[in-house]
Parts: structure tokens; sequence; C-alpha cells
């Protein structure tokens, strides 16, 4: 394994300090609804999520800011306006700032807070690395984070959650070299189930997440 792939595990593991443990993507208000109870019904929405909502949306985000000249103020732009509610803008952006400033005292490079999908980009691109290989480590990271917020506040055990993980990652190289060969015009979100759960969290008076 070359030494820019390590480098991009490394800032995409759960070791690298963007606070994604705090931040649940809706799934805290899905659980306290009941409509996740269980293993099956946690690989049923986060299914959904990768292939039809955000999952897919900042993959192709992701893909467009990694091409060669591509306008990264343009691109943080169409995804703080894509986010469908307050709480899924704070975590897309205060990720995405963390994430920079720590790839930024790691590497003295200048890099500006933006959105998520976007800091990553700006950041992998020098590492010359495969669009799809860039793809598919943050499809992984951003999954492997809601199986273990599931594990933890389902509850699941360790077998069922990394269960549920082994099931659904199969799907991440297929939607990264979808996202790699897709362009602006590929995108969209026909999650609305997850969108409204984001939605109904901001209202939440008790709760374990940010979002």
């Amino acid at each position: 394994m070359h030494a820019e792939t390590l480098t991009l595990h490394h800032w995409l593991s759960p070791a690298f300090p963007t606070g994604a443990f705090a931040y649940s993507h809706g799934l805290e208000q899905v659980i306290a609804l009941g409509q996740v109870t269980d293993a099956a019904g946690l690989e049923y929405w986060l299914a959904d999520v990768l292939r039809y909502g955000s999952g897919w949306q900042d993959c192709v985000l992701l893909a467009c800011a990694l091409q060669e000249g591509a306008n990264l103020d343009a691109l943080d732009a169409t995804c703080h306006a894509l986010q469908p509610c307050l709480e899924r803008l704070q975590e897309t952006q205060e990720q995405g700032a963390a994430f920079a400033r720590t790839v930024a005292q790691i590497t003295g490079r200048d890099l500006a807070a933006r959105t998520l999908p976007i800091a990553v980009a700006e950041a992998a691109a020098p590492l010359g690395l495969p669009a799809q290989t860039v793809i598919a480590a943050y499809l992984q990271a951003f999954l492997t984070n809601l199986v273990t917020i599931g594990i933890r506040h389902v509850p699941l055990g360790q077998g069922e959650g990394h269960g549920t993980l082994a099931r659904l990652l199969p799907l991440v190289p297929d939607l990264a070299h979808a996202a790699s060969l897709a362009c602006l015009e590929d995108l969209g979100n026909c999650c609305l189930g997850a969108d409204m759960a984001a939605m109904e969290h901001e209202t939440k008076e008790i709760r374990l997440f940010r979002t």
C-alpha cells in the first residue's frame, strides 16, 4: 500500500479529530421514533442514505471537487445549499472545518474551512490518488461512524453491528465508481425520511448527539 493511501486512511479514521462521533445524521431520531430497532432496520436505513441520500450527494460533490481546476468555492456553496436543515448544515460545516484545520496543522498547507466533502477533496487532491479511491474511503468512514452509533444507541451487540457494516460495505466500491464518473447534473436526494428525521431532531429537548 502506498504512503498516500495510508495518509488518506489516517485522515478519515475514527481517531482523526473531526468530532464525527457526536453526529448521528438523524439516526438518533429514527431510533427514538422506533423506526430503527434492530440490525436489519439499521442496514435498511443506512443503505437508503448511501444510495439515495446524503451519501450519494456527498460522493458526487467530492468527485467534482477532485477534478482538476474545480471551483471549490462554488462547490462548497452548492453543498451548503443542498443541506435540508440547520443541523445537517452544522454537521458538514463543523466536521469540514475541523478536518481542514487538523490537516493544515499536519501538512503546513493553508486549507479553508469548507463543508466536509469539499474539505476532504481539497486536502486529498495533492495525494494523487484515483477519485474512486478517495470517494470509497470517505464513504467507508461515513458508514462506519453511523454503524458505531447504531451499536451504542439502538443498541446492537458488536457482532450484530459489525455484521451490518460487513453487509453494507459491498455497496461502497460500486457507489464510489458511479460517483467518480458523475457530474453536478447527477446530484439528487430522495431520502426524505432521513431528512425529516434530521429536521425533527432539531426540536428534541434531550439528545445524546448533536444531529
